[in-house]
């Protein structure tokens, strides 16, 4: 078996274990995918300034990020269908965060429900929210994650409609997996996943299904959200949440300076910096790119996460350098889990950490609170 040393081995061996549908809908964008691209592109082109003869030797990563200790200014992102990916994904997704001192995010569209994540692991975790037009759905969906001890909500705004991604369409991705005669062969070929995913006790959306029926292939899920998505909510609707919401509330899919401060202005403790990893607008910058202007935008204010195609403990190093408090990850985080379960994702994580902290020792900066961008080139 191939030592596995980076993100990119476990994205490869995911790429050999799960269906070429499930691969798709983490690895894919939107449309062409230029943004999916810039995100890469534009972090990859950040260069580190190389200082020598600097006292590392007590080096730490540890931070703490809305009143949270944390092992290192890194989180589990909240992504969809993560169950589909290993079965209870999200499950083991949290007890890995867990073990690793991290936050987890649990998205609305998971496949393990809030409950079945809060009665497997002992830490609480995060909830993302997307607002939908029945507002007493989403009213259950918030003391639901009340009721389960969530730590933070995070509210996603950058999916008022959803985009087209191409792959998904090509590749008929359903909710559940069908046993179609186009991906038959392809499922065949990965008996340990369709064992554990396709045989297992959830195979839909554990949060929606008691609010939706007969979702179907990808169209008519594309279909539900953009009848069931309140495509009319506005900063206002802030204040709605807040009434609701006693705790920590995070704003994800801000990726402009005049979004980042009227969120600022509303009272949220944190902003996302994020374009929904190239899966929304095609086209946008990528996040790396908008990131200083939305630190300089929030003043401190409140506190900058980053999210756009963090791959490596170098790329959570720029993005610190650029604004950031910590960084979340979803494509890594599904490569990973799809890769090895719970220990895939363990392992993506100490990669992460490991080079996080070799690149801080040889950027000469012994505690990631210094970080800022003297470490970067000009």
């Amino acid at each position: 078996m191939a030592v596995i040393t980076s993100i990119a081995d476990l994205r490869e061996r995911a790429r050999r274990r799960i269906p070429r549908a499930i691969f798709d809908y983490a690895d894919g964008g939107a449309y062409d995918e230029v943004t999916l691209r810039r995100n890469r592109a534009a972090l990859e082109a950040l260069e580190f300034r190389q200082r020598v003869m600097v006292d590392i030797s007590r080096l730490s990563v540890g931070t703490t990020v809305l009143g949270e200790p944390w092992s290192m200014p890194v989180a589990i992102a909240p992504t969809g269908l993560a169950g589909l990916f290993h079965r209870d994904g999200e499950i083991h997704g949290a007890r890995a965060a867990a073990a690793a001192g991290v936050p987890f995010t649990l998205s609305t569209l998971s496949i393990c429900s809030i409950e079945d994540v809060a009665g497997a692991v002992p830490q609480p975790f995060w909830f993302q929210l997307y607002l939908m037009r029945d507002r007493g759905f989403n009213e259950e969906l918030i003391a639901r994650a009340a009721a389960a001890g969530c730590s933070a909500l995070m509210l996603t705004v950058d999916l008022p409609v959803p985009s087209v991604r191409r792959r998904d369409v090509r590749n008929g991705l359903s909710v559940p997996p069908r046993l179609t005669l186009r991906n038959l062969l392809d499922i065949l070929t990965k008996p340990r996943w369709a064992s554990g995913v396709l045989f297992g006790q959830r195979r839909s959306f554990g949060n929606l299904q008691r609010h939706m029926n007969n979702t179907g292939d990808l169209r008519t899920l594309a279909q539900w959200i953009a009848t069931q998505f309140d495509a009319s909510v506005t900063w206002q609707d802030i204040d709605w949440i807040r009434a609701r919401w006693p705790g920590k509330l995070i704003v994800k899919g801000v990726l402009d300076a005049e979004d980042a401060r009227q969120a600022c202005a509303m009272g949220v403790d944190a902003v996302v910096a994020s374009n929904h990893g190239g899966r929304q607008l095609d086209g946008a910058p990528a996040t790396i790119t908008v990131l200083p202007e939305i630190a300089a935008a929030v003043a401190g204010r409140c506190e900058v996460l980053f999210d756009g195609g963090i791959e490596c403990g170098q790329d959570v190093l720029k993005a610190l350098a650029r604004g950031a408090s910590a960084c979340l990850i979803g494509k890594s985080f599904l490569y990973a889990l799809a890769a090895g379960g719970e220990a895939g994702v363990r392992l993506a994580l100490d990669i992460l950490r490991r080079e996080l902290e070799v690149s801080m020792a040889l950027a000469g900066v012994a505690d990631v609170r210094n970080v800022d961008q003297r470490v970067l080139r000009p």
